[in-house]
């Protein structure tokens, strides 16, 4: 080290060899200067990571929603006409959740509601009369076995194929139920934007939805009367347009009257429904066809 006092290089010792100026000392302030500069210099924190942030903006979308889903049950009239642009994303969630729920429940009871539809032929004046109550009691048997046993998997019934595509379909149809509803408003000196218009629908849409979502717990505890819901459900659309219609205010005397609004709308309602029920059947009568092209089903019969 180099002596402080005269700045000759010593390689050891205690004491400088040219000067004798004493060398621990030195060293010792060397190291108690160096170990002060360390310790004033600010350290880095470790601060904890937050959260990410698409997880603390679904956090807060969920709990919105789940606020606004029941304020809407307890209270549908005062929530629908409170419910303005900033209530848009809450009432898309309850469109996308009625249009969903409805294939996924038909996924989870179709079993159920074929061997409905079987019994109730067997009901009928025409067939009971020939049957013997051997072969009701042999249905029934048959019956419970379809229901402990996965066809779906036998059959190759698709959950993606099916939920998604008639989920899509469904969703277009309330697009279209929504905007004929729209138009029809309009027409009636109806002053409102769209946003509003579909943040009040999907409002009154809330009870609809949770019928729905009843019938889909049921349907997957294999609840018959799951069937009853959705035919609710389904139905309540027909009470949501005239609701919707008339929470609004007209700006004028000479627009549409609400009642041939409401009437106009019914129509589109019918229309939707059919192609709606049509694509129904399609899936309905394919997978009957693959039940009856089924070796293995044939087999577990």
């Amino acid at each position: 080290m180099n002596c402080s006092n005269c700045g000759h290089f010593n390689e050891g010792g205690k004491f400088c060899v040219k000067c004798g100026h004493k060398l621990q000392e030195e060293a010792a302030v060397s190291q108690a200067a160096a170990t002060s500069e360390y310790q004033s210099q600010p350290q880095p924190a470790y601060a904890p990571q937050e959260p990410n942030q698409r997880v603390r903006q679904a956090k807060k979308v969920s709990k919105s929603f789940f606020s606004y889903f029941a304020e809407g049950i307890k209270n549908p009239t005062a929530t629908a006409q409170a419910a303005g642009e900033s209530q848009f994303v809450n009432a898309l969630i309850t469109v996308i959740l009625y249009a969903l729920s409805i294939p996924i429940m038909l996924y989870a009871g179709w079993k159920l509601l074929l061997i409905q539809f079987v019994r109730s032929m067997f009901k009928l004046p025409i067939i009971s009369e020939e049957l013997a109550p051997s072969d009701m009691e042999d249905f029934n048997t048959g019956a419970d076995l379809i229901k402990a046993t996965d066809i779906n998997s036998i059959i190759h019934f698709n959950f993606t194929d099916f939920v998604f595509k008639q989920g899509i379909f469904i969703f277009i149809g309330l697009a279209v139920i929504i905007g004929a509803t729209y138009v029809a408003a309009k027409f009636g000196k109806v002053d409102v934007s769209f946003k509003e218009f579909f943040s009040r629908f999907g409002t009154f849409l809330i009870i609809p939805t949770a019928l729905l979502l009843i019938g889909l717990v049921l349907a997957f505890l294999h609840v018959e009367y799951f069937f009853y819901f959705m035919n609710f459900g389904l139905l309540s659309i027909f009470l949501v347009v005239p609701f919707t219609i008339a929470s609004f205010k007209q700006s004028g005397t000479n627009g549409l009257d609400r009642i041939y609004s409401t009437l106009i709308v019914y129509v589109v309602i019918t229309i939707v429904l059919t192609f709606i029920a049509n694509g129904l059947g399609e899936e309905v009568k394919a997978i009957i066809t693959r039940m009856g092209n089924s070796s293995e089903l044939n087999d577990l019969f």
